[in-house]
């Protein structure tokens, strides 16, 4: 999915600290912000990643939450051609059918319970359209940062269907990671955990998780307790490095989904752009200039009935850095 604000901040992040009691870990809620996904007649996705008390949660560095959204005539997803550098992206439905194409030669579908990952790495670019069938479209988009010695990565695509874990009351399907006993075989380039789950009425669970990571939980439907912190839909809630396990409940009378994200904190201090991630503004600038100049570092989607996005302007000063709280790194305002 694209950034298609019309002028994105770039966006320096850094990494996160741990949890100051592992035996009762401190919560922390994040609200969304409402973004229109290709103007203002189109549909609307809620940004809970990045923000500005967090830019990243492992090396999970945007997510995109939105419907359930009637999608037919001007609310379809139309989102034209458009780049990426230095980041993967994930995306995740929970309703409805998104029509992928990429640079790659890549045509697939999205579809409800199936993982789509494509690597940007050094350049990459797609398409997405919701399909006719869709009348309803309901899910998440997800970016990855990639580190360092990797970003360079030549593109991909991979495809993985997971199959559903039924334990203490929920249905678990991981995506990315290892978790409950499950392992997806997706390669990540870093330490990674991706799963959602459903959790159902009056349900209860504690999930053993890595205590390296950090974790976030992205309610879709229904409040989830985490760690005894209501977090409400629409909601993510953040749990820092050092809990080797998470109590997750649902006191609500309908089954309770959310996403369970986490990740070893990512240690490199990342410069976020439109759909670029890279390192300095200088390498922003290049990026956006040879997506302007139809260079070959993206290639081109084929089969797309329209023209590419063009890249916004480039603010005309650096943007002033902020700080995360307690990270020693610094964020640009939003």
């Amino acid at each position: 999915m694209s950034n298609t604000e019309a002028a994105p901040a770039e966006v320096a992040c850094g990494d996160r600290p741990a949890a100051a009691d592992p035996g009762r870990p401190a919560v922390d809620v994040l609200t969304p912000r409402d973004v229109p996904l290709g103007g203002p007649r189109a549909m609307r996705v809620r940004r809970t990643l990045p923000q500005r008390s967090r830019s990243l949660i492992g090396a999970w560095c945007f997510a995109d939450h939105y419907g359930p959204d009637e999608v037919s005539g001007p609310g379809a997803m139309d989102v034209a051609p458009h780049p990426h550098t230095g980041l993967q992206t994930v995306s995740w439905l929970f309703s409805g059918e998104i029509e992928h194409r990429d640079s790659l030669g890549t045509h697939a579908m999205v579809r409800p319970g199936e993982l789509n990952l494509m690597t940007g790495g050094h350049g990459i670019c797609h398409s997405e359209v919701s399909t006719a069938a869709t009348t309803t479209l309901h899910g998440v988009q997800l970016w990855v940062a990639l580190p360092e010695r990797h970003r360079h990565t030549a593109r991909a695509f991979d495809h993985y269907v997971p199959s559903v874990n039924r334990i203490e009351g929920a249905e678990v399907r991981v995506f990315l990671g290892s978790l409950a006993g499950r392992t997806s075989p997706i390669p990540t380039f870093t330490p990674l955990l991706g799963a959602e789950v459903v959790l159902g009425p009056d349900a209860h669970m504690s999930l053993g998780v890595d205590p390296g990571f950090e974790h976030g939980v992205l309610v879709d439907t229904g409040d989830v307790v985490v760690a005894g912190t209501r977090v409400r839909a629409a909601e993510l809630g953040y749990v820092g490095t050092g809990v080797r396990s998470l109590t997750l409940s649902n006191r609500g009378t309908a089954p309770a989904r959310f996403l369970l994200l986490g990740g070893t904190p990512f240690d490199e201090e990342i410069l976020m752009w439109w759909n670029f991630v890279g390192r300095t503004h200088e390498e922003i600038a290049a990026f956006r200039e040879a997506w302007q100049a139809g260079s070959d570092q993206f290639g081109e989607v084929t089969g797309y009935p329209g023209e590419r996005l063009p890249a916004p302007a480039l603010p005309a000063v650096r943007i002033k850095p902020r700080r995360n709280p307690g990270s020693g790194q610094e964020t640009a305002h939003g």
